[in-house]
């Protein structure tokens, strides 16, 4: 099993974006992301954080973590899945 704590290989702030926009720009970054890389995603309240995460694991990614962070926003850990 991967280590859920190692630090992402890229971040991508999508604060301000709204859905489905945020999905789709996560989901093209991560195919451009090599086999096991993981990405941190940076996410607001409500409606992206409701539907980005469920939409990633529909599609095959591996989403390791979600928190909220003391600014007010979700950080998400997404793996591109290896085979």
């Amino acid at each position: 099993m991967m280590d859920a704590l190692s630090s992402p290989d890229e971040t991508l702030d999508l604060r301000g974006t709204p859905c489905p926009l945020n999905f789709v720009r996560t989901k093209l970054k991560l195919q451009k992301m090599a086999v096991g890389a993981l990405l941190e995603i940076w996410l607001d309240a409500g409606e992206p954080i409701e539907q980005v995460p469920d939409s990633l694991r529909s599609s095959g990614f591996l989403v390791e973590k979600l928190e909220e962070t003391t600014e007010g926003y979700f950080m998400l850990h997404v793996r591109q899945p290896v085979g």
